[in-house]
């Protein structure tokens, strides 16, 4: 670590972050597996029974009323989820019923915000929302990289928001949980009821950590709510809306496979990648996210265990059509869900019982016992920039504008082999840098980059490069591949020119800063 300038550090990743943010010391990045927390987790306020309806209807009529109820004042933490994806109704209708309370200087803590929470936009600029900490895909984003926010956005991954939440390094004054099916007790589920989307697994330590707890559903039902992912006794209200979102819109744009020639070529690529290097056998897992390329990638896997008749003991989701396919077919013997990405999802999770939901407790928390991202044998993902050194960035685009979450991508880099298949360029504009703009994940943990102009494995994974030497691939290095797409597109894509005021944190997987955003112009 170097000298503090102008309130930054120099971290072990050799990038300058924040000392502070928003007023609280910032712990920054000390290399992999180098910081250790210390202490106990965090816990919400003791209650007593005595002080809930005997009858346990816990219902109420409105959100302003329960947000009332719960005791909103200014300088408040409400957190959300984002399980709805672009289809949510619950966190629009939080805020302005905030608005009309009149409430300022909130804190909101999403697992995710997509581009139907907009509407947010208003809540900033007229001091309802102080500011957001959670990823932010679309307007959201802009508007931050814009210097928009009065304070520092901080962006974590999934198991990162579930560890700070544990932590207690962030505190939930209030947790709102859209809840496709509950009944008047709070228990609730996401795998049925008119806006069923799956699991509820990111507002699992909402639930358990917060200091009050709204469940809002369009689909009450008499108790018991069964199955129950988030138990009644972890929630104070109950509200009933006439619609909480739109369950068709947790499928996105990226959540299909591609039809683009040269990101099949890469897909199949990847696939053959696997099977030279091994990892396709009897009892292996794996993890594809859910871009085209990724998707496209599991459908050649497929048809590769098809032919050798291999079964993988279980895949790790995002879960799709195509996921479940596998499982129907007999190729997985489970699908260990994190967060469902279409409605053949929500149905599977619902009748198949080898589709068991997640939650980022199990699969991603680092500062737990073990997780099951580490037990990956492979995992597939994308990225926005990849240096010369595999570090990555999934946030920023190369001009430097935040339009993008973290997700579960920094958590997933713990597998045995990591894979990010992304083109050589995206509209002219080389992928493959000098230096990512933003770091969030990095070299020595992403093992693997398939372009569709060859395949670099990182230095580091000598029994790779063993593994594929002689290989029919065209295995290369990435300087090289790096070169031919310069030479194609006229030169290195300049850097962004950036301001002085940093925006947003990117937090590491263990809660350290690994790096920052700063301010760009319009």
């Amino acid at each position: 670590m170097t000298k503090l300038i102008h309130n930054l550090v120099q971290n072990a990743a050799g990038r300058m972050v924040p000392a502070q943010i928003n007023g609280q010391e910032a712990i920054p990045y000390q290399g992999l597996g180098n910081y250790r927390p210390t202490g106990r987790k965090a816990a919400p306020p003791i209650r007593s029974c005595v002080d809930y309806p005997q009858d346990g209807d816990k219902t109420v009529g409105t959100i302003k009323e329960a947000l009332v109820n719960a005791g909103l004042r200014d300088g408040m933490t409400i957190s959300s989820h984002h399980h709805l994806r672009n289809g949510d109704f619950v966190a629009n209708a939080v805020f302005a019923a905030a608005a009309e309370l009149g409430v300022k200087d909130l804190r909101w803590v999403p697992s995710a915000s997509f581009p139907v929470h907009e509407p947010q936009i208003a809540h900033l600029e007229s001091g309802v929302i102080h500011h957001i900490e959670g990823s932010m895909n679309g307007p959201l984003g802009d508007y931050c990289t814009r210097g928009k926010m009065r304070g520092m956005a901080v962006l974590r991954s999934h198991g990162g928001r579930y560890q700070a939440i544990q932590d207690g390094e962030v505190h939930v004054d209030i947790a709102v949980i859209a809840a496709p099916t509950a009944d008047p007790f709070g228990n609730a589920t996401g795998d049925r009821g008119p806006t069923a989307c799956g699991l509820l697994g990111f507002a699992l330590a909402d639930s358990e950590y917060a200091d009050h707890v709204i469940a809002v559903t369009d689909n009450l039902v008499p108790f018991p709510c069964i199955p129950w992912q988030i138990q009644g006794n972890n929630v104070d209200q109950v509200v009933v809306m006439d619609s909480i979102g739109d369950a068709s819109k947790i499928v996105s744009g990226t959540t299909q496979v591609t039809k683009s020639p040269d990101r099949l070529l890469i897909a199949e690529l990847t696939a053959r990648f696997c099977d030279e290097a091994g990892i396709i056998q009897d009892g292996f897992s794996f993890q594809a996210g859910a871009g085209g390329t990724a998707l496209s990638f599991a459908l050649f896997l497929r048809d590769m265990m098809r032919e050798r008749g291999i079964k993988a003991r279980f895949v790790r989701g995002g879960s799709t059509q195509y996921l479940v396919d596998m499982l129907e077919e007999g190729l997985t013997e489970y699908i260990l869900d994190g967060q469902t990405f279409d409605l053949e999802g929500v149905r599977s999770m619902r009748e198949n019982p080898g589709h068991q939901n997640t939650s980022p407790f199990t699969s991603y928390n680092w500062h737990g016992k073990g997780n099951f991202a580490s037990m990956l044998d492979a995992v597939v993902l994308g990225a926005t920039e990849v240096d010369v050194n595999f570090n990555a960035n999934v946030v920023t685009h190369s001009d430097g504008r935040l339009l993008h979450g973290i997700g579960g991508w920094q958590n997933c880099l713990a597998s045995k082999c990591t894979i990010l298949p992304i083109p050589s360029f995206r509209d002219r504009i080389p992928v493959l840098v000098d230096e990512v703009t933003t770091l969030c994940g990095p070299g020595e943990l992403i093992d693997v980059i398939v372009t569709e102009r060859g395949i670099a494995i990182n230095p580091l994974r000598h029994d790779l490069l063993e593994r594929l030497r002689g290989s029919s691939l065209p295995i290369r290095t990435i300087e090289e591949i790096k070169g031919e797409v310069e030479d194609i597109c006229g030169g290195p894509a300049a850097k962004p020119e950036l301001g002085e005021k940093v925006v947003a944190a990117i937090k590491w997987v263990d809660g350290t800063v690994i790096d920052c955003v700063r301010q760009v112009g319009d």
